[in-house]
């Protein structure tokens, strides 16, 4: 089983992180990424038929994987306990039916969120770090995580500082996610790179192993806030910086794509690059996550569309 993960100082890759100089070196020692073939590639395990019994082993597995969300300015108590309630639950007309891996909220409803789901294997993920835009002083940053996890937080989703990165300060960007860590505590930590404000897929790679290097223990495509953001494409690409980083430092990393993921077929499309890709080790809601609200919905139907025979429409679930 690989081991959990730790920053860089703990592993092979010591010196990668010893100064800005060689972090910088490092980077940009990482292979170039081949755009048109990594495109072509995730297109093509996107055209993979999934029927019958293997249908319904990946709607299920989804469906454990979500990371139930929702982060508006207008949430309110009752509406994070209607989430909780249906991550614990997702479909109150089949029992079967299994629960998602998280309900994620902004700090302040992550009391809130952990009564919902109590008693019951549901994680309570929170945003931190000023998200989404990430643009607050370090100290803020941390008051933030700390107010999650003294709330109860099983999960941290951090956004990391694209200025910094886009300015080519990337050690800034590791000893922040360094400092988010230990801040978390025994909470799992997602590092969110917002791969479109990112520009280029090379940057995606370059920030993938700043994230890993750093101790995360999953790296997070966006925030479901901009206009791009997952793709199989850049999941697929972070995908395969998970691969190579275990096989380097036999560290397993988890990845979780987020926003604009809304349909079964499009679920299903990204298990099949996992599996493709990293392997089964990853197939797994321990290593791999979808952020989404209106995802599992769209499962469900498929769900009882299978059960049934019949397609029930967006009538028989619950609208968040």
């Amino acid at each position: 089983m690989p081991t959990a993960p730790a920053s860089a100082e703990g592993h092979a890759l010591a010196d990668a992180v010893a100064s800005e100089a060689t972090l910088r070196r490092f980077l940009q020692g990482l292979p170039g990424v081949d755009a048109v073939g990594l495109e072509a590639r995730a297109a093509a395990l996107g055209t993979r038929s999934i029927k019958t019994t293997a249908k319904a082993y990946a709607i299920d597995l989804a469906i454990s994987m979500i990371d139930l969300t929702t982060l508006e300015g207008a949430d309110t108590p009752g509406k994070v306990r209607a989430l909780g309630a249906k991550a614990v639950n997702p479909d109150p007309t089949d029992r079967t039916t299994p629960r998602t891996a998280a309900v994620c909220v902004y700090p302040d409803m992550v009391e809130t969120a952990k009564a919902a789901v109590a008693g019951t294997d549901v994680k309570v993920a929170s945003v931190a770090t000023a998200f989404p835009a990430g643009r607050a002083a370090l100290d803020v940053k941390l008051g933030d995580v700390r107010e999650a996890v003294a709330a109860g937080a099983d999960e941290i989703d951090m956004v990391i500082d694209r200025g910094a990165f886009l300015a080519g300060k990337y050690m800034k960007v590791y000893e922040e996610i360094r400092a988010v860590k230990e801040a978390s505590g025994a909470a799992r930590l997602k590092v969110i790179f917002e791969t479109g404000e990112l520009s280029t897929y090379d940057n995606i790679r370059r920030a993938s192993w700043i994230g890993m290097l750093a101790g995360a223990d999953f790296i997070k495509t966006s925030t479901g806030k901009v206009g791009v953001n997952a793709t199989p494409a850049n999941t697929l690409l972070m995908l395969e910086a998970v691969r190579d980083f275990r096989a380097a430092t036999g560290v397993q990393i988890g990845v979780k794509p987020a926003g604009g993921i809304r349909t079964s077929k499009d679920a299903v499309k990204f298990l099949v690059i996992v599996n493709e890709t990293a392997g089964e080790d990853w197939l797994d809601n321990h290593w791999f996550r979808f952020g989404a609200s209106s995802l599992l919905n769209d499962l469900l139907m498929q769900r009882q569309k299978l059960a049934t025979g019949r397609y029930s429409g967006p009538d028989y679930v619950t609208v968040d």
